[in-house]
């Protein structure tokens, strides 16, 4: 499944997935969407792209270990929800902030870096297995 078309296109699919991955991801916690569908669209955009260049040109895509994105996504994940411990609130309770941005007021919430978390673990995890797997079909 290497063909020239398959070749030319695949760049452009893989970069129209994890915009598209990030579309989800923002999208949300409270509509259909998050951290864990918009991992699953991106480590299907790297496994495209893969699939038509090899393992080693979506290593150097990363830029890092696979493993490495999801081990910083179950940080990231475990630090949203040790900030409501430290406000006093249960343990996962979503709290919000409301800080000014060149004049606007942008509501960030633990929510958003929660799923940013789960998005990451999920892009790191599915990425290595589908590397792993494409590692061995080569050999």
């Amino acid at each position: 499944m290497n063909t020239l078309i398959f070749r030319t296109l695949a760049p452009f699919v893989t970069a129209l997935m994890l915009l598209f991955s990030i579309f989800v991801l923002l999208r949300g916690h409270n509509e259909p969407g998050g951290g864990f569908i918009g991992g699953l669209i991106a480590a299907s955009g790297f496994a495209i792209y893969g699939m038509a260049f090899g393992v080693q040109a979506v290593r150097r895509a990363l830029y890092l270990h696979p493993l490495s994105v999801a081990g910083a996504g179950l940080l990231i994940s475990c630090l949203s929800g040790f900030v409501s411990a430290f406000a006093g609130v249960p343990f996962m309770t979503g709290l919000w902030i409301y800080p000014r941005l060149f004049g606007v007021e942008v509501p960030l919430a633990t929510v958003t870096s929660f799923d940013i978390g789960v998005y990451l673990v999920v892009v790191g995890a599915i990425t290595s297995i589908a590397l792993a797997l494409g590692e061995r079909e080569n050999d």
